[in-house]
């Protein structure tokens, strides 16, 4: 099967043109589009408030994204919780730790940030097992993380300020597409809650990640493009390395 389109279940990049993206479009005459499967709704205080977790009684805070840092200051405005100047801020990376100056001055606050991963990151969390963590995050997260904190016995409470949850695809026709790329287990649910009498026959399922691999066969699919590997670590490499494969057998034919 000719590869000739493909829906990448993400948003577009900024400069299309200039993305790797773009550069496979070129390569090989592609029509790619794009599409955010999944969104991000926060839970409301009234219901973060019966998870009996109180923001006053941490000492620091472990934010593993954006999302982590506007859901933790959206729960402290609608609780009327005025973050103390003492809090500590361990993020999972520089740009992360950046990203708070849209709501503290940055400068006059305690601020560690790891380079990429959250092992980095507890490197320097075990560096202050005296305080007591509060570890914002969505409903979907990788267990990993609950894992390390677990072994490195650190005080931490896990709260769910945000949700992932399937986007309105009613606009997208998948039956256009010759291949889907996905990046999550939420995007996998997505398209089976949008389009619930959906059938792959030939087409392509790519997945970034183990997990999201492991969900596209769970509910049924076959995949065929999987990253990263070693010889490529991202997407977009993966599909080029598919699609140069693909080109090669129908040669020899």
């Amino acid at each position: 099967m000719k590869i000739k389109s493909i829906l990448v279940s993400q948003p577009q990049p900024a400069d299309l043109e200039k993305s790797p993206y773009g550069e496979l479009a070129r390569k090989y005459n592609l029509t790619i589009d794009f599409e955010k499967f999944i969104k991000i709704e926060g839970v409301p205080a009234r219901e973060f408030r019966q998870d009996r977790v109180s923001l006053a009684d941490h000492t620091a805070i472990i934010l593993t994204s954006r999302n982590s840092v506007d859901h933790f200051f959206r729960i402290a405005k609608e609780m009327r919780y005025e973050v103390p100047e003492t809090l500590k801020y361990f993020c999972i990376s520089e740009s992360t730790a950046f990203y708070l100056q849209k709501y503290v001055q940055y400068r006059k606050r305690k601020i560690f940030h790891g380079k990429q991963s959250f092992g980095d990151l507890m490197e320097i969390i075990k560096k202050h097992k005296d305080e007591k963590f509060l570890l914002p995050c969505s409903d979907i997260h990788k267990e990993s993380m609950i894992e390390m904190l677990d072994e490195s016995k650190v005080t931490y409470h896990k709260a769910v300020l945000y949700r992932t949850v399937a986007a309105n695809l009613s606009k997208i026709k998948v039956d256009d597409y010759d291949m889907l790329v996905f990046f999550s287990p939420a995007g996998i649910r997505s398209l089976t809650k949008n389009f619930p009498k959906f059938k792959q026959g030939v087409k392509v399922f790519g997945a970034f990640g183990p997990s999201t691999a492991q969900a596209v066969e769970e509910a049924g699919f076959k995949l065929q493009i999987n990253a990263p590997t070693k010889s490529a670590p991202s997407m977009t490499m993966a599909i080029e390395e598919y699609i140069d494969d693909q080109i090669k057998r129908a040669r020899k034919k």
